[in-house]
């Protein structure tokens, strides 16, 4: 199983250090990509980078992009005991409006029948300048 602390009484999933994921950056942050709170699952902003080996994917493509980012959301919500269709709302980043029908369509069939709540923003940059769409997620656990 993946790696996870219990820090403040909340489970933490996949620790890790930003100077370790931006290096060039300077930065030294303690972050996880996702905690559970009781039966709620945060999720951090996810992108289509492979979260085992860091690697930037789909470049250049909005709706594959869109795709290897709900694959990173789906299996953060499975190492947390959650699922897709525990999802309650998603906030949608893009640096493109132009991309939003390409990453929409994307999210609308692989979240069919969720009914979650969603907020989308254009954005002037993401964390890193190949990524065109980033997507955070909440999950509440029945």
């Amino acid at each position: 199983m993946t790696e996870s602390i219990v820090a403040g009484g909340h489970r933490r999933i996949r620790p890790f250090n930003t100077a370790d994921t931006y290096p060039e950056q300077k930065l030294s942050n303690d972050l996880c990509q996702a905690v559970v709170a009781g039966n709620t699952v945060y999720l951090r902003g996810q992108v289509a980078q492979d979260l085992e080996t860091r690697e930037c994917v789909a470049v250049g493509d909005p709706a594959g992009q869109a795709h290897k980012t709900v694959d990173n959301i789906e299996l953060l919500l499975s190492e947390a005991g959650a699922s897709l269709e525990h999802i309650v709302s998603c906030d949608v980043y893009l640096t493109d409006v132009r991309y939003r029908e390409d990453v929409y369509r994307v999210l609308g069939e692989r979240l069919k029948g969720v009914f979650y709540a969603s907020t989308g923003l254009v954005v002037d940059a993401l964390a890193r300048p190949e990524w065109v769409v980033e997507v955070t997620a909440t999950a509440v656990i029945p």
